[in-house]
Order: C-alpha cells, then structure tokens, then sequence
C-alpha cells in the first residue's frame, strides 16, 4: 500500500503536470514520420498526441486523492511552470495556445469529475477526460496553428500546408485540421487505457489513507 499526504501528494502532482506538458509542447511540432501502406501518418498526427492525455490522469487521481480545491491548484500551479517553461522550449504561439486550452480543458475536467465523483469509479474519469480533451483539442489547434489567429504568432508552414485530408481522402485541407482530428482520436484511447493506472493507484492509495486515519 501506499500512504501519499497532502503537501507530498500535491508535490507530485504539479512536477508530473510540468514534465507532461512540456514534453507535450515540443512533441506536438514534430508529426509521426511513418508511413503504413499509402497512409501518410505525418498527416494525421503528432508526437504529442501520445503524451499530453496523461494530463487528465494526474488531474483525475489528484481530483479523486485529494478533492477538486487541490486538483485546481495542480492546474493552476502546473499551467504557470509549463507554459513558462514551454516558451524557451517551443514557439511563443505554441506555448499561447497549449496554456489557453490546458487552463479551459483541465478546469473543465475538473468540474465534471467532481460531479460525477460519486457515480462508478470509472464514469468520472472517463467522462471528465472526454470533455476536456475535446475543448482542449479544440482550442489548441484553432489557437496554433489557424489563420483566423495569425495575430498570436506566425505560423507554422508546415501546419497549414494543403495535404489529403486525414491523409487518406482526395479532399486537400490544413494539415493541421488532420492532426486535430488525430489528435483527438489518440486523446480517446489514452483515455481509456488511462482508466487502468487510474483504477491501480487508487485501489493502492485511498485503503492505505484510510488505515493510516
């Protein structure tokens, strides 16, 4: 069993929320450069794809462990140190865009598992998680990559390119319209498979807080 307190339990938790979305803000420039049969995977979706929905699980355990006030701190705490962080490492737009809509989807997350807390232990995370990820989703890659916010920064040639959209239909569209649809999609499975570390820590956690009070 483990017995985490609430200072070291929120420790935690805000170095795991940095190191996810910092790594996320530099994978998400970077497109999966594979290709399976005539599907172009640069097409369809980023590195940061694969990183950036363990967010939802350090706000879920954190909402879950220790109550929706600390999970928001997590966020808030989280948020300040990887967006300043995320400035140095990535591109001031990218950086803009991934802190707006981590703010708005974690906080979204947050106000939705809390009020499905008290259902089965998986419909708050799940439900949560969806919700989140797909303003966020929303969000980032409106705010980074489409025209319509070209005042944020430049931006990316790369992004903005026509390809076959979702790299496989005869319609040409932005590529970064394809990464955000990708990007969602991956989001969902994370998600899903998120449920399982979520139900391990919880089930080792929460007997040990309880024998210890």
């Amino acid at each position: 069993m483990i017995a985490l307190g609430r200072r070291q339990g929120f420790a935690i938790a805000v170095a795991a929320m940095a190191a996810v979305v910092l790594l996320s803000n530099i994978l998400v420039q970077h497109p999966l450069a594979f290709r399976i049969g005539r599907l172009d995977l640069a097409d369809l979706l980023t590195w940061g794809a694969f990183t950036y929905p363990l967010a939802f699980l350090v706000t879920d355990l954190t909402n879950r462990l220790f109550g929706a006030r600390t999970a928001r701190r997590v966020v808030y705490v989280g948020f300040a140190v990887a967006v300043g962080l995320s400035v140095y490492f990535s591109t001031p737009r990218i950086a803009i865009a991934s802190g707006s809509a981590f703010l708005v989807g974690q906080l979204l997350d947050v106000g939705v598992f809390n009020a499905l807390r008290e259902r089965t232990w998986w419909k708050a995370p799940a439900f949560s998680s969806l919700l989140g990820s797909f303003v966020d989703t929303l969000l980032f890659f409106s705010l980074g990559f489409a025209p319509l916010f070209a005042f944020v920064g430049p931006n990316d040639a790369f992004a903005v390119e026509a390809a076959p959209f979702l790299g496989i239909f005869a319609a040409e569209a932005p590529r970064w319209l394809s990464w955000a649809f990708g990007d969602f999609s991956v989001k969902l499975l994370m998600a899903a498979l998120a449920l399982i570390p979520y139900r391990l820590v919880i089930g080792a956690v929460l007997p040990a807080r309880q024998a210890a009070s």
